[in-house]
């Protein structure tokens, strides 16, 4: 960084008389506004690189009375999910020009929940991301007045908190329409915890598609999302083989399932068509390719920092966003046998 000539470090006014422009203009090229013309912006950059400015933030937030920080509270980061969910997250608010402050939750509960929430405004965050996919997470946020916009990843939220979600039910529907067009009428559903926002959603929707249909709902196995859960269930169902397609959860666990039939000697998909949930970059090397269901998590993140930035910016009122998923077609899927 250039020092100027009476030794201190260049100054946003140095940089406009360098320029030969206003320190107002200045501060709207440094800002990202979208009132400068090309050429002024330019010769602003221009002068930036040549006197090494560099924002000095701590007095920006004096000013804007803003940490230009948002909080993301998280858990459950060793699944595919969340884990994915936090990075598109991370990536939109850096984009948007906002730095990011990480709260892992190693066990949920409401005073871990009611915890986290009191160390980020500590910290004066200027809104909260909540990445915590329990049916008790909006409870907790109910009853807790953050003081700042409160975004809840998975959930359409409410009047006080705004929601950003992939449409989990639609997902399941789509993934289980895909099976029913087919020809199957015994499609059982390997589905992820009960306890998780996502997990109920895709067991309702594997529920409204098959009642859609006039078919039974009655093949219903819970696991815990992990490949080997998967396998387990896998194993019982290949043993009593009631179904001639599953659906399942997630790719781990649909992993897990394709390996316990392949040992049964179960054949996907002559014997049984599998269908997952995620799309993780493996899924389309399973053997077979597993049909799955895709979720946009750079858009998801995207738009829940969008509604974020609204809301600290512009004073926006609570608002929700759904994202809709998207069936991936692969070699785990046919018609049933005769």
């Amino acid at each position: 960084m250039t020092k100027t000539s009476s030794g201190r470090l260049p100054r946003l006014e140095d940089v406009a008389l360098r320029a030969g422009v206003s320190h107002q203009t200045v501060s709207r090229v440094v800002n990202n506004h979208p009132n400068v013309s090309a050429a002024t912006r330019e010769k602003v950059e221009a002068a930036i690189a040549e006197l090494g400015y560099r924002r000095n933030s701590a007095a920006r937030s004096l000013v804007t009375r803003r940490s230009q920080t948002i909080g993301v509270l998280a858990s459950e980061l060793s699944q595919y999910g969340p884990a994915h969910t936090l990075l598109g997250v991370e990536q939109a608010a850096r984009d948007a020009g906002y730095f990011v402050s990480i709260a892992s939750l190693r066990t949920v509960s409401s005073e871990a929940i009611a915890d986290s929430l009191r160390h980020f405004m500590d910290q004066s965050v200027d809104g909260i991301v909540v990445l915590v996919p329990h049916s008790q997470t909006l409870n907790v946020l109910e009853e807790f007045r953050t003081g700042v916009p409160v975004v809840v990843v998975g959930s359409t939220g409410n009047a006080e908190v705004s929601g950003a979600m992939v449409d989990q039910q639609m997902g399941a529907e789509a993934a289980v329409g895909h099976l029913i067009s087919q020809g199957h009428q015994r499609i059982a559903h390997l589905s992820g915890p009960m306890d998780w926002i996502d997990g109920a959603a895709r067991a309702e929707g594997w529920r409204a598609a098959l009642r859609r249909a006039g078919l039974a709902d009655d093949l219903l196995l819970e696991g815990d999302w992990s490949a080997g859960s998967g396998y387990e269930l896998g194993r019982r169902l290949a043993a009593e083989r009631s179904a001639t397609a599953v659906f399942v959860g997630n790719d781990q666990m649909a992993l897990g399932v394709l390996r316990a039939f392949n040992e049964a000697g179960v054949a996907v998909p002559d014997d049984v068509s599998v269908v997952g949930f995620d799309d993780q970059p493996e899924s389309g090397y399973f053997s077979p390719p597993l049909t799955t269901v895709r979720q946009d998590f750079e858009e998801l993140g995207r738009r829940c920092i969008d509604i974020m930035v609204r809301e600290i910016e512009d004073g926006a009122a609570a608002s929700s966003t759904v994202v809709p998923p998207e069936l991936v077609a692969r070699e785990s899927t046919s018609r049933p046998a005769a």
